[in-house]
């Protein structure tokens, strides 16, 4: 599978619910709470919502590619750290990370989602300002950012991933890059990658990707 690159643009708009974004607000069904972990101290955090893809949209993009064909896919992690957010106790490093660091949702059922919206004390929404997703297969690796589904592990100094993920592959790759609102820095200007198994990849079960910082 060709790396599909998730091409970014401040909106004109708000967006649509369903919509492909990325940061902004995650569209859940109602009754789903927003995705918390508890750290290596016991205590509660939220995950930090990456983006959602519209299934439906990147279909149209690219027929064959191996993800659900509708519905949206939500990507959260572990990376608070990253941002320059030292609350928590908890970070994704550079070996691959325990099932936790990740949270990966397909919701199947568009009818009846409503934005969920993350807000500090001063009732401020947490999440930096909604960025609309493209897709797209054209790539300069000089002047743009490595977002994309499906990548090359080209950040990776070795030949394989550890036993027991050797043939794993990488299901979303996040690059360092920043904003008017906020600076993502995976180390040294690194990559994040959320991998999956070939079996879970066919079978779309998203429960046990797991996640690795490559840094530069």
């Amino acid at each position: 599978m060709k790396p599909i690159y998730l091409k970014l643009s401040k909106p004109f708009e708000k967006l649509d619910t369903v919509a492909s974004r990325f940061w902004g607000n995650p569209a859940l069904p109602k009754g789903m709470d927003y995705p918390q972990y508890i750290d290596n101290e016991g205590d509660e955090y939220p995950y930090v919502f990456i983006c959602q893809i519209n299934l439906a949209d990147l279909t149209a993009f690219c027929q064959n590619n191996p993800l659900p064909q509708t519905g949206i896919l939500l990507f959260f992690a572990k990376i608070d750290h990253y941002f320059g957010l030292f609350a928590d106790t908890d970070c994704i490093g550079g070996s691959v990370s325990a099932a936790d660091a990740v949270k990966v949702i397909h919701i199947e059922d568009l009818s009846d989602l409503r934005e969920v919206v993350l807000v500090d004390d001063d009732d401020s929404p947490v999440s930096p300002d909604e960025l609309a997703i493209s897709f797209t297969c054209d790539h300069d690796p000089l002047n743009d950012e490595d977002h994309c589904l499906f990548a090359r592990p080209d950040h990776r100094e070795w030949e394989s991933w550890d036993c027991p993920y050797e043939d794993w592959q990488i299901l979303l790759q996040i690059d360092s890059f920043s904003g008017m609102d906020f600076n993502l820095n995976f180390m040294d200007f690194g990559v994040l990658d959320l991998l999956i198994s070939p079996e879970a990849l066919h079978r779309s079960d998203f429960s046990r990707v797991r996640a690795i910082v490559l840094s530069t």
